[in-house]
């Protein structure tokens, strides 16, 4: 419908004589159909209001082709009407005294469709625009934001890496590891949108997702651990494309981490489904389960997958299940109405 109501014939040519041919052409095509339409008509009953299929015809001609097609249907259909069928047929004579009055009625009541076809044309045409004009402003704003974030958050991943080289506390750079790490994830969690996805309001979900899973695997997943995934595709939002993205490299990173200690073999799958218009991300592994350290309920792990999932929307479950230990964040039921 949005097509249909911003349709134009003459958008495609680029040249003023160009288009000013389209739409007469188009006007003529128009009265043509009308012709065709009119010849069936008359099989049912002939002669019967004569000046009727001119008005959908000008303001079809009006809508789609400006006043120019509009005025080349008006002038033919208007014509071809009063010569064939009005009676005298086949004549511009006329054999009823009311007629000219008839005629000229019409005649006005046809310019007035066809110019009030035209203001709303161009008053629809210049709605579309301004939304259009907003939209791309919000979408480079959006692009701008997203790109200094991205900035930001690898600014701090950098004076965190300083100050942990001015520490001598071995201990402590175990955890301030951790933290660059994250922060440098939430980095890339708006890199990839910029690189994979450009300044789109969606997100296409599958290769955004593949992206994270492939940079895992090639960074932070041990040889001895294997990774099996099921992504369908969707499109979503931004924001919650970035919120998933970063749920999923928590909870692949932990898992990578925690659940296989001392070069133990395993498996760890991933999960996205969508069913109904639902989504669900999985994460399973088959490591030691509720043993494993990140999966402390009080831990900063944990607080950050809840975070994620209430800003995707979403809840988040995780807890051990059979051989392994399952995280989990569901797209939440809608409020009725």
């Amino acid at each position: 419908m949005h097509r249909l109501a911003t349709y134009d014939v003459s958008r495609q040519f680029v040249s003023q004589g160009g288009k000013i041919a389209a739409q007469i052409v188009f006007g003529f095509l128009c009265c043509a159909a009308m012709v065709g339409v009119r010849k069936l008509f008359d099989l049912w009953a002939p002669v019967s209001g004569p000046f009727a299929l001119i008005y959908p015809t000008i303001l079809l001609a009006t809508l789609y082709g400006h006043w120019r097609a509009g005025i080349a249907a008006f002038l033919t259909t208007f014509l071809w009407a009063w010569f064939f069928i009005l009676p005298q047929q086949n004549s511009f004579f006329f054999t009823d005294p009311t007629d000219p009055a008839r005629v000229m009625l019409n005649a006005a009541s046809a310019l007035i469709v066809l110019v009030f076809a035209e203001a709303f044309r161009r008053a629809a045409r210049r709605t579309v625009d301004q939304i259009t004009e907003v939209s791309d402003r919000s979408l480079a704003l959006l692009a701008d934001l997203e790109h200094r974030t991205k900035n930001n958050f690898a600014l701090v991943a950098s004076m965190l890496e300083i100050q942990k080289r001015r520490i001598q506390q071995v201990e402590l750079h175990g955890p301030l590891d951790d933290a660059i790490g994250r922060v440098r994830t939430f980095a890339e969690a708006y890199s990839a949108l910029a690189s994979e996805q450009g300044d789109g309001q969606a997100v296409a979900m599958k290769p955004y997702l593949d992206q994270f899973l492939d940079r895992i695997e090639g960074s932070a997943l041990p040889s001895n651990v294997r990774m099996y995934r099921e992504i369908d595709e969707v499109l979503l939002s931004r924001e919650i494309a970035v919120a998933i993205g970063l749920y999923l490299n928590e909870a692949v990173v932990n898992a990578a981490k925690y659940a296989f200690p001392g070069g133990r073999a395993g498996t760890l799958a991933v999960f996205f489904h969508v069913r109904d218009g639902r989504w669900r991300l999985t994460i399973e592994d088959d490591g030691v389960g509720a043993d494993a350290v990140s999966h402390s309920p009080g831990g900063i792990g944990s607080k950050l997958l809840a975070a994620f999932a209430h800003q995707a929307g979403a809840t988040h479950h995780a807890g051990p299940v059979l051989n392994g230990f399952r995280t989990e964040m569901r797209m939440m039921d809608k409020e009725p109405a």
